[in-house]
């Protein structure tokens, strides 16, 4: 699998990532063993995760710790408990990460982000404070932040963050030429999250789970062509998209399922849109998109 350089770290990754989010629900223990051996085995060397992701950290610590100089380990701090619960002061983002180092089986991450601390929160420096202090005790080689929109390019501005994690595809593309552009000119490595646009084309109509109601409804103003035919043909071509964005070094995608694992590693390894195709999909989108559509939480 292609590999990017990282930013200005000394990182390597894969050009499709692991995202923990899914397996932190009502996910076997088994069927995660499967799902990360698979990855790592197919060439993927990033996995990302969350300390609020109920327990996606455990698993992956269980699954694939004894692989951990295969892989580069990235898990968010903050938000806890389901996103039930924050705690941004120093004291409570060390704890924070020090839990995570026991779930996830090993004595260092590659990096830690902040999980969507408001731009207010970053501006009163005790959750950063908390990383650098982190970083200092050798838990984090490098720190970085996820989110979106205004706290997002407060992120990039405050110059102390060595990565961006932030959501970009086919309907989020206010990102590009705004807070992806700006980290990449400042050398921060970017993570794309929901590069994939959560798949919505999977639904012939507006779906109960009002999460994929954003997506859904700028897919039927946008009205991309490879949207309406196969699923298999709107992920591949969405994804390969999103890894086409400049500045973009890894996308993480979030699966259940081993089979859907391989299915996308399959469409990356496609390679980059044409010039055309991309920016087909660019000019679509600054035809049709709405003022409003800002980058999704």
């Amino acid at each position: 699998m292609e590999k990017r350089k990282f930013g200005k770290t000394d990182m390597q990754v894969s050009v499709l990532g692991f995202g923990g989010a899914e397996i932190g629900q009502d996910v076997t223990r088994e069927d995660v063993d499967t799902l990360l051996n698979a990855a790592l085995d197919a060439g993927l060397n990033v996995i990302d995760t969350a300390a609020a992701y109920n327990d996606s950290e455990k698993l992956i610590g269980e699954a694939v710790g004894k692989r951990r100089k295969e892989f580069y380990l990235l898990t968010k701090c903050g938000a806890l408990d389901g996103f039930t619960r924050y705690d941004w002061s120093k004291k409570g983002v060390i704890e924070t990460i020090e839990t995570s180092l026991r779930n996830l089986k090993t004595d260092y991450l590659d990096i830690v982000q902040l999980h969507s601390c408001s731009a207010e929160e970053l501006r009163r420096g005790d959750a950063i404070e908390g990383l650098l202090r982190a970083q200092e005790k050798g838990y984090t080689r490098y720190i970085g932040y996820s989110g979106d929109n205004d706290a997002a390019e407060t992120a990039v501005e405050l110059d102390v963050f060595d990565s961006l994690q932030t959501s970009v595809n086919i309907f989020d593309q206010t990102p590009i030429e705004g807070n992806i552009a700006r980290a990449a000119e400042k050398g921060l490595g970017v993570i794309a999250k929901r590069p994939i646009a959560n798949a919505v084309w999977r639904f012939e109509e507006l779906p109960e789970n009002t999460y994929y109601h954003e997506y859904w409804n700028r897919m039927k103003k946008l009205k991309f062509e490879f949207t309406g035919k196969s699923v298999e043909e709107g992920t591949a071509t969405a994804l390969r998209f999103t890894l086409t964005i400049p500045g973009v070094d890894t996308a993480i995608v979030g699966t259940t399922r081993p089979t859907r694992w391989q299915e996308n590693a399959a469409y990356a390894l496609e390679g980059n849109l044409s010039g055309e195709e991309y920016e087909a999909i660019r000019n679509r989108w600054r035809e049709t998109a709405e003022e409003n559509w800002v980058g999704m939480t």
